[in-house]
């Protein structure tokens, strides 16, 4: 399992004060409210950045880092990733993952055939869709509905599907 989450990526610079815009990669951008400190994904370490403040603008967050307090500063963290801690990421409610823990699981049917792997997992609106790999190198979008998706056991490593009506046949 990953130990580290990513929560977000800086888009750019936000003003000459040394703010950042960015775009958030987790399902709750209100989340940056509660965060104390991030690690930039520096490429070389993972630098720990203690939030100043958060404020929010259209799709994007707005963050201060403690410390750097002009553009020069933190431009160079631009296109870089943040990250928490597992400690640090939002507790999940009972049958929730982490998408990061769920990518590369085995992927089988209730009728004991191994299906592929997992390969993806596409929010869409409604629910999401797990992408997955099949042996023949073809690809399978299933959706994460209850009728569909039986149990999904991360200690196992395993996915168990039932592949509802139509979603083999080509």
């Amino acid at each position: 399992m990953e130990q580290l989450l990513r929560v977000g990526v800086i888009t750019s610079t936000h003003g000459v004060r040394g703010e950042v815009k960015v775009f958030p990669t987790t399902d709750d951008a209100g989340r940056f409210k509660q965060l104390k400190e991030v690690l930039i994904d520096t490429g070389k370490e993972h630098k720990p950045m203690e939030v100043e403040h958060v404020k929010f603008f259209k799709n994007m967050v707005i963050v201060k880092f403690k410390g750097y307090d002009n553009i020069n500063d933190i431009e160079i963290y631009k296109g870089r990733d943040l990250l928490v801690t597992r400690e640090n990421a939002v507790k999940l409610a009972p049958n929730e993952n982490f998408i990061a823990d769920m990518i590369g699981l085995a992927v089988w049917t209730d009728a004991g055939e191994e299906l592929g792997t997992l390969t993806d997992v596409l929010q869409t609106g409604a629910n999401d869709v797990y992408a997955v790999k099949q042996k023949n190198g073809k690809e399978v979008l299933l959706p994460a509905i209850p009728s569909c998706i039986l149990n999904v056991n991360l200690e196992e490593g395993k996915v168990l599907v039932h592949v509802l009506d139509g979603l083999l046949d080509l």
